[in-house]
């Protein structure tokens, strides 16, 4: 499995329908190709809570280990992804919905008066949720109150699900601290790592330089790898290989070309270069990992 992201990172996937802007979904991080999900960003706020294992959750700059019991709240567009603690697996709830659900229309009570000061405040991008906050407790309970509702689906179960999420919203509302002095500073910074993304997805197969990227946000080479890496955990020649090998999965699943000439259209001048950082990433070999999905097709009914 692979998100379908845009060249802005904008995950694709519809959450919901516009007459009701809600997915609950069930994830696995071992059914996705790279055993993590990729940095991607949505107009929809998400709630995670971890159901078996752990996992690394990252928002924007902030990390966060989450452990069994453990929920998140990720704000409406802002940078996230997960991957493996260790080695284990990780399974978890993922509830995402569009604010308007909430608010009902623009410019309304509910809107300006209890959503946009945490909706458009960029210290706010994610909050962590574990068993020793009493606070926190109540938005798992609700979290999980959503689990059932979706698995049960009673009549009412729509209004039963916005119910909760108003909860939710409240206990956020009166417990999440504001940190003015930080917005603009951070969302600044932010669209910086948006940018340099986005130039990467939209230049991979060519030659891409560190002048390339700092030209982007208009800093130094040495405060954009500065910024990118306190943000990202990661450097910008890291981001830019991992995010090679991800988009030649796609070509050895579904291409009959060669290693080589795939190494070449994701932007690798050489194929033996390419197959090592793909097992660094993936675990195997492109020819093992191209091998393992044809068997896993044959497999299916």
């Amino acid at each position: 499995m692979q998100l379908q992201i845009n060249q802005e990172q904008k995950e694709l996937k519809s959450h919901g329908s516009y007459s009701f802007p809600v997915l609950v979904s069930y994830e696995r991080l071992s059914n996705f190709d790279t055993r993590e999900f990729p940095w991607h960003w949505h107009p929809e706020i998400e709630l995670t809570l971890v159901s078996e294992g752990d996992m690394v959750y990252q928002v924007n700059d902030s990390l966060y280990h989450l452990k069994t019991g453990e929920g998140l709240f990720c704000n409406t567009n802002v940078l996230h992804s997960g991957h493996r603690h260790q080695s284990s697996d990780c399974s978890y709830l993922s509830v995402t919905f569009h604010p308007r659900l909430l608010y009902g229309y623009s410019s309304s009570v509910m809107q300006d008066k209890y959503m946009n000061h945490i909706l458009k405040n960029p210290s706010l991008a994610s909050v962590h949720f574990s068993s020793k906050e009493k606070w926190h407790k109540k938005v798992i309970r609700q979290v999980e109150k959503i689990r059932l509702l979706d698995q049960e689906r009673p009549d009412s179960w729509e209004l039963r699900i916005q119910i909760s999420l108003l909860k939710i919203w409240r206990v956020l509302f009166e417990h999440v601290e504001i940190k003015e002095n930080h917005y603009a500073e951070n969302g600044r910074d932010t669209e910086r790592i948006r940018k340099i993304m986005e130039y990467i997805q939209q230049h991979y197969q060519e030659k891409i330089t560190l002048e390339n990227l700092a030209d982007q946000i208009h800093l130094c080479k040495s405060e954009s790898c500065r910024l990118f890496k306190r943000y990202m955990n990661v450097s910008m020649f890291d981001y830019l290989l991992d995010y090679r090998v991800e988009r030649s999965l796609e070509l050895l699943r579904q291409s009959t070309l060669d290693v080589t000439q795939i190494a070449g259209q994701v932007g690798f001048l050489s194929p033996g270069y390419y197959s090592r950082i793909f097992k660094r990433k993936m675990g195997c070999t492109p020819l093992e990992y191209r091998k393992s999905r044809t068997a896993d097709i044959k497999k299916l009914p």
